[in-house]
């Protein structure tokens, strides 16, 4: 009996009844890289050896009557978190021959679960692009398009998951680095509330895994049913032992409902600032529709949703304000001219990006106001809602466009070109206040490509989005195999 596809959950399963050994998965598991990744590119860093002696441990501690959440499932790890004797490159050559020391937190999680860890998967240079290819590892590939990206930045775990390449994988979001491959590659992935889960050791090559709290990022799940996210986040949630986890445990609140038909739903396929494809909007509505067949009720628009044009502004500004720190002087400094030279009343996410490059700190403050401004805006919309659905991305997985500066790319939607970055404005709709947002398949586009929605949930109550999507997974389908 072939393994590969069937969710962590009936694994589990399985490997309680005795119907299959950890390693027999992960000698299938491994066989199907060996013979399929040339072609996708999804796993960069292979340790085969090591898992194979992990699976033998899993399989000696179950016989011994040990029973741990993951005891023997293989997974992948995105190469941006530290697992002690491997690289880690963040796709940068200078760091080509980083190899850390000591696992990150959720990689010691994963183990401590009983994970088996097949290796690393690919990303982009330093996870700064919505495609995953460096020249260390190469390009990975879309599995349903291999003239397509996987998206990025945890583009390698969602290939992976779609060709089946392990059961669970772990990645990272900023801007919308779970949930655009998840879209793009037609599995599932959850950005948790932000601070839900410690990120510890998921930093860049030769920093310091600092117990750190940064702003926007988080690290979460990817897997192919909606279940198998719950799983796998249960392992992930929880602060830093080395922090909050000294005098702090977590319990997630239950989901508000269990039935589709107890829902309040707030649907959006329209963006000010940017339009939505075609392709993707179909996808959006086959959820409404499933919503509204199941009895949830569902509206298309409320007085209560914060403004999404300043909501995209904010955002751009926080996520380049970040990414700008590490600028030698007189780069900033030629930034810093340009900024000034905007006229004041450029409200483009451009200029937006460029201001949020060279903020003070001064003005930081005031857009993380601003931030607390929509953030309490949302917990107004989720007093009336339980959760929104919305795009991840305006369009279906693109062709790969290596071009050298990103700023120079175009994104094209229905045949219109628009800068490359404005299609993170979906994205950035949950991250910039630090809401939950689960990733779901909702079909395919007429060129036979995996859509995508997001599920936006309210502020630590994760297990919301992730329980509708469970009943929608029912009535519209969820992981297809790429044929």
């Amino acid at each position: 009996m072939e393994w590969t596809f069937d969710s962590a959950e009936r694994l589990v399963g399985a490997l309680r009844a005795g119907d299959v050994t950890s390693v027999e998965l992960t000698d299938e598991a491994i066989t199907r890289i060996e013979r399929d990744d040339r072609a996708i590119n999804a796993i960069c860093v292979p340790d085969f050896d090591r898992a194979r002696a992990a699976a033998r441990d899993a399989d000696r501690a179950r016989a011994r009557g040990e029973d741990r959440p993951l005891l023997g499932i293989p997974v992948t790890v995105k190469e941006s978190y530290n697992v002690a004797g491997l690289p880690t490159t963040w796709g940068l050559p200078l760091h080509r021959d980083h190899i850390p020391a000591e696992d990150a937190v959720q990689v010691s999680r994963l183990r401590g679960a009983g994970a088996v860890v097949l290796g690393k998967t690919n990303v982009p240079l330093g996870l700064q692009d919505v495609q995953s290819f460096n020249e260390i590892y190469g390009t990975t590939n879309n599995p349903w398009d291999h003239g397509r990206t996987a998206g990025g930045s945890s583009g390698g775990s969602a290939a992976a998951l779609a060709s089946g390449f392990g059961a669970l994988s772990i990645g990272s979001d900023l801007a919308g680095s779970l949930r655009t491959p998840a879209h793009f590659c037609g599995i599932y992935a959850h950005k948790p509330t932000l601070g839900l889960a410690a990120s510890r050791g998921m930093v860049p090559p030769t920093a310091p895994a600092l117990p750190a709290d940064p702003d926007l990022a988080v690290v979460g799940p990817m897997a192919r049913t909606a279940r198998d996210l719950t799983l796998l986040l249960d392992v992930m949630a929880g602060p830093d032992p080395l922090t909050f986890g000294v005098a702090h445990s977590m319990t997630l609140p239950p989901a508000r409902h269990e039935r589709l038909r107890d829902f309040r739903v707030l649907v959006l396929t329209e963006h000010p600032l940017l339009p939505t494809g075609v392709a993707v909007r179909a996808g959006v509505d086959r959820v409404a529709d499933a919503l509204v067949e199941g009895g949830a009720r569902v509206d298309r628009g409320s007085p209560l949703l914060p403004d999404l044009a300043e909501a995209a502004l904010i955002y751009m500004q926080l996520l380049a304000s970040g990414s700008s720190a590490g600028f030698p002087d007189a780069r900033y400094e030629q930034l810093r001219a340009r900024a000034a030279g905007l006229a004041a009343n450029d409200r483009s996410l451009d200029a937006a990006r460029l201001r949020g490059t060279v903020l003070s700190h001064r003005d930081w403050i005031e857009v993380n106001h601003r931030r607390e401004v929509h953030r309490h805006g949302w917990r107004g919309l989720f007093t009336e809602y339980d959760a929104v659905v919305c795009p991840v991305s305006p369009t279906p997985a693109f062709p790969h466009d290596h071009h050298s500066d990103p700023l120079e790319r175009l994104i094209a939607i229905d045949g219109v070109a628009y800068p490359y970055f404005d299609q993170l404005v979906w994205a950035g709709l949950p991250t910039m206040p630090g809401l939950p947002a689960t990733a779901i398949p909702a079909g395919r586009s007429p060129e036979g490509l995996p859509v995508g929605v997001q599920l936006i949930g309210p502020m630590s109550e994760d297990r919301t989005p992730l329980r509708l999507a469970e009943l929608l997974e029912r009535v519209i389908g969820g992981f297809e195999v790429p044929g």
